[in-house]
């Protein structure tokens, strides 16, 4: 699959993570078939920059942690962002993490 092809896939499932939930990069990866690819879902989720319809902010590692917080301008804009939405970051990480987690594999066709 071209990285292009995969990062394009990566948007859709991203584009239908619900308001005020979160999910994972592995969790994406799974739903996608490629189970080994979160840090390629990280990718995608960097280089998806200024598309606002690929809401980035709502992807976190596997703990709730918001590792990707680097790649947002500002120095605490995904945690606003997610704070906005009603989901509790404390010291970069989502308290409650399953209560916010949202798993494609589940919620999709």
């Amino acid at each position: 699959m071209a990285k292009e092809g995969f990062f394009e896939k990566v948007y859709e499932v991203a584009k239908q993570i619900p308001y005020g939930k979160v999910t994972s990069y592995g969790a994406i990866a799974r739903y996608l078939g490629a189970a080994g690819s979160a840090r390629m879902v990280g990718w995608a989720m960097n280089a998806s920059g200024k598309d606002l319809e690929v809401p980035a902010h709502r992807v976190v590692n596997r703990q709730g942690l918001l590792t990707g917080k680097h790649h947002f301008k500002g120095t605490h804009l995904m945690q606003q962002l997610l704070e906005n939405e009603g989901v509790e970051v404390k010291e970069n990480q989502i308290q409650g993490f399953e209560k916010y987690f949202w798993d494609p594999i589940k919620e999709l066709p």
